[in-house]
């Protein structure tokens, strides 16, 4: 076992040592004695965006299916063992990642590798059509239940679709369409797994209460016997042109409790001193009831109820600059756009005050605390760093780049890209529950149709990783 080590790293004390397997696996590991618990967190090079037309929402699926049993562990197993060993487990999928974790009593990691391990290199051994089939439904049920029965669930589906072009890879979100999963077969989950499930694909982070050389030991027992994986296929290209060049605009007409404006602003890449300097101008201008939106629109105008803009950071493409606004009685949307449109350039024209500076880098300071304050925060966080930056230490002085932003550079950021011709729109109108009954009755005619050919309904998203 190769292994590099840092003994001072980041800030506030905190320290990370890096190692890795013959294998490939990367090592993170983080001592924190401050209470007798320990998280692993597993994540995996693997997403959406490299999911192929025809078979989106894979990555979320096989997400589901690494819980339905491996070689040693049956069924529903590793829920059973590691919640009856006091831990608390859950797995999620996003555009560029898809991740596992526990978080157990100190003197249970041991048990937590062991089923890390176990399934990373012995899940096709469980694999068959009944887990396949079971997990397919419970998938399907929480794109029902979660996106396409509730009020503006398909919103971010929707304008992410707006906002990437057909055919890029972040043009369609992690849940995955309704057709595309009934499409799925148990050969597809094989070869995907073949491909994204090994060891040289994935980081594992150790954030705790732990003995870094034991800790080591057991991975090595656990992990360094399972080989590597070769040929996983490029990452198709992400990169687009800094602005959008035109307004994109859809009206959506549903039964929701109030009308709304969405839209979605093309922002510099996740790890770029721009991306920093954007998510500061957002948390300035909705991040909070002490926002410039929030004043104008709820406590000012009162045209609101609610307004918030916030970024949904990506790496493999541009950022997202996510906007939510509410309208409030009988308010129209152009209104509620109008002053947004002041208020952004307002900004562009004059930047943020040295108030709303110091305010907005407190804000995101403190997030960033609350992240690594916990041992499965900090070890989500190494993770993160290591497989979409390739440096796991970047985590531990990432508010550290934050603070260093200007607020010039603010105001260049805003300038450029808080604009109308760089964003996609999602207008949401109401629509009376006679109609929308109506419209709901002809679509569950049109399901039934579709079920019998095979195919069913559009795309939404697994939006875990949504615009906070």
């Amino acid at each position: 076992m190769g292994h590099t080590a840092t003994a001072e790293a980041g800030s506030g004390g905190l320290t990370a040592t890096e190692h890795r397997l013959a294998n490939g696996l990367r090592v993170v590991l983080s001592e924190d004695h401050l209470t007798p618990v320990a998280a692993v967190c597993l994540w995996y090079d693997v997403g959406s965006r490299h999911e192929v037309k025809g078979r989106t929402g894979l990555a979320h699926l096989f997400e589901h299916l690494m819980f339905q049993g491996s070689a040693q562990v049956k069924g529903n197993g590793h829920f059973e063992l590691v919640q009856g060993a006091g831990g608390s487990l859950n797995g999620t999928t996003s555009f560029e990642r898809t991740n596992y974790f526990e978080t157990m009593p100190a003197h249970q990691l041991e048990l937590a590798l062991w089923l890390e391990a176990d399934r990373m290199g012995s899940l096709l051994a469980a694999l068959d059509e009944e887990s396949m089939e079971n997990q397919r439904d419970v998938v399907k049920n929480e794109r029902r239940q979660r996106y396409d029965n509730v009020p503006y669930g398909t919103a971010f589906e929707k304008l992410t679709a707006l906002a990437y072009p057909e055919g890029h890879p972040y043009h369609h979100t992690p849940i995955g369409s309704m057709a595309d999963l009934d499409a799925a077969t148990l050969d597809d989950a094989r070869v995907f797994f073949r491909t994204y499930y090994a060891p040289n694909n994935a980081v594992l982070s150790v954030v705790g209460d732990i003995d870094p050389e034991r800790t080591l030991a057991w991975i090595e027992k656990y992990f360094g016997s399972i080989p590597a994986h070769d040929g996983k296929p490029v990452p198709r290209d992400g990169s687009l042109p800094e602005t959008v060049g035109e307004q994109l605009r859809e009206v959506v007409e549903e039964e929701v409790p109030a009308r709304a404006l969405m839209a979605a602003y093309r922002l510099p890449e996740d790890g770029t001193h721009a991306c920093d300097a954007a998510d500061l101008a957002l948390t300035v201008l909705g991040g909070g009831e002490s926002s410039r939106l929030y004043n104008r629109l709820v406590r000012r105008d009162r045209t609101a109820v609610a307004a918030g803009f916030g970024l949904l950071r990506l790496a493999g493409a541009p950022s997202l600059g996510w906007l939510d606004v509410k309208t409030s009685g009988d308010v129209e949307v152009p209104v509620i756009e109008t002053a947004i449109d002041e208020e952004l350039a307002r900004f562009a024209a004059e930047g943020p005050t040295a108030e709303e500076m110091e305010r907005a880098q407190a804000q995101l300071e403190r997030e960033w605390l609350d992240r690594l304050g916990t041992v499965a925060g900090r070890a989500d966080e190494l993770c993160r760093y290591a497989v979409l930056f390739g440096d796991p230490q970047l985590a531990l002085s990432a508010v550290q780049r934050v603070l260093e932003v200007t607020a010039e550079e603010v105001q260049e950021v805003a300038k450029a890209r808080l604009r109308p011709d760089n964003r996609a729109v999602l207008v949401y109108e109401p629509t009376a529950p006679e109609a929308q009954a109506e419209s709901a009755t002809d679509a569950d005619d049109a399901e039934d149709t579709a079920d019998a050919d095979g195919v069913a309904a559009a795309a939404t998203d697994d939006n875990e990783e949504a615009a906070k």
